[in-house]
């Protein structure tokens, strides 16, 4: 099965991934990408930080909007091309991350789609803000 292709996505198009950030969630992203930063893993050096706790990885949030785009829109077989994100808040453990997308542009010559990509926490604060371009899957080719 594979997601939509370019000429079933329309403007406007939405979807969604919902999920609460554990402390496993997190440590277990630290460990299968290597960053040790102490601001996400150590509540003592943490508290000497900015946020006065520790905070999930920016980049975790950010992977739900890779969740939404290979698994629903436009799902099974899209290719990532470019992501462009600004953090705006941070994320703490037991926060409750909504990742959408909004399909704004369609280039059907060139089989890509330009999405609005955002995180919003439980409390409707925009965590992540950004856009995403990608390769919506191709049709089968038809047996002859």
């Amino acid at each position: 099965m594979i997601g939509k292709t370019i000429d079933e996505i329309h403007l406007g198009d939405t979807s969604e991934f919902t999920k609460t950030v554990s402390e496993s969630d997190v440590y277990l992203y630290a460990g299968v990408t290597g960053d040790t930063n102490p601001a996400h893993i150590d509540e003592e050096y943490a508290k000497g930080t900015f946020f006065k706790t520790r905070v999930a990885h920016g980049m975790l949030s950010a992977g739900f909007i890779s969740t939404v785009l290979g698994n629903k829109l436009p799902g099974a077989g899209t290719i990532y091309v470019k992501q462009e994100l600004t953090f705006m808040a941070p994320v703490h453990m037991g926060d409750t991350i909504t990742a959408r997308v909004e399909v704004i542009e369609i280039v059907s010559e060139k089989n890509r789609v330009r999405l609005r990509t955002y995180c919003i926490n439980q409390d409707g604060t925009t965590i992540l803000d950004g856009e995403a371009l990608v390769s919506p899957p191709k049709a089968p080719k038809k047996a002859s």
